[in-house]
């Protein structure tokens, strides 16, 4: 039997360490460090006019970037000098730091608790602390859910299959660099005032390297339909409606998502997704978290056949 690829064996443990472990707290997990950098960053910007905000922030993503896939770098060349499967534990713990299925699934869930038990003013608290950062207090409970929702099904993409398809494709390099494009895409990637050009970069290069994974997240999700039905629905709603938001990415594993649960997905003033459809419920939620976890176990299937024929 030929021997397992070492990066076969990470991405393995990492998604062991993601089911058995999950996240460490706040205060010691380093992607709430790097929040803190980005909210340094963008305190002390220069936010007026186009070309200082837009070089700075240019800049800023360039230079993270690049410390990044250093760091990246420096630890795949220090464990090399750790014994085996010391060394290997150790990457995998680093590539779990730029993933979070089982903290994804639990922010869902904290939002579905309150509004199955019918407290919808906490469940649009928690939407607005652990999903959204939209308005919450004047949605109704189906749109509670559909938030809900959009928010799984897009960081599908954003917490799970992109981390782990740059860990493919560049080892933890990739991995490091995405979850800093993507991090600092999420606090400066905004159209107002301050962050319009302060977050360009950040919001362009995210599109970009986003452009692949989030088609092969809408795909696994709508195989994942296969198991939880709707399979050709989700694949007909993908179709019609992946074009419907303004990101260029993000219509595609929620409109996925919409096809296979069979629900309209609507944030007002924005898109509708799966139009026609019935409206979400609460139970809706967990079916949802049901479709992460099926994706998250494709993409650990796909990625792996992939480690596996590269040797």
């Amino acid at each position: 039997m030929p021997e397992l690829p070492a990066p076969f064996v990470v991405l393995w443990i990492a998604l062991a360490l993601d089911v058995l472990v999950g996240d460490p707290p706040n205060a010691l997990h380093p992607v709430a460090w790097l929040g803190r950098v980005i909210g340094w960053f963008y305190r002390h910007a220069p936010k007026q006019g186009r070309a200082m905000p837009f070089f700075a922030g240019t800049l800023f993503v360039a230079c993270g970037v690049v410390a990044g896939a250093a760091l990246g770098v420096g630890l795949e060349f220090w464990t090399r000098w750790l014994p085996q499967p010391l060394n290997l534990i150790v990457q995998a713990m680093v590539l779990k730091l730029t993933f979070s299925v089982r903290g994804l699934v639990r922010a869902g869930h904290a939002v579905l608790s309150p509004l199955a038990g019918g407290d919808l003013a906490a469940a649009r608290r928690e939407l607005s602390r652990h999903l959204v950062s939209r308005e919450t207090a004047s949605l109704g409970e189906s749109q509670v859910a559909a938030a809900a929702i959009e928010s799984v099904s897009e960081n599908a993409n954003d917490s799970c299959v992109a981390p782990l398809v740059y860990f493919a494709i560049a080892g933890l390099p990739g991995a490091l660099a995405y979850r800093f494009i993507n991090t600092c895409d999420a606090m400066l990637g905004y159209r107002d005032a301050e962050r319009e050009w302060l977050g360009k970069a950040a919001a362009r290069i995210d599109d970009v390297v986003n452009l692949i994974p989030a088609r092969l997240t809408a795909a696994l999700m709508v195989s994942a339909g296969t198991i939880l039905g709707g399979a050709a629905r989700g694949m007909q709603i993908w179709f019609r409606d992946r074009r419907l938001t303004a990101s260029p990415n993000a219509g595609h594993p929620m409109s996925a998502a919409a096809g296979v649960l069979g629900v309209e997905l609507e944030k007002v003033g924005h898109y509708r997704l799966g139009a026609g459809q019935r409206l979400p419920v609460a139970g809706d939620i967990a079916r949802a978290e049901w479709l992460l976890r099926l994706t998250a176990a494709l993409t650990a299937i796909v990625l792996s056949l992939v480690l596996f024929w590269r040797g």
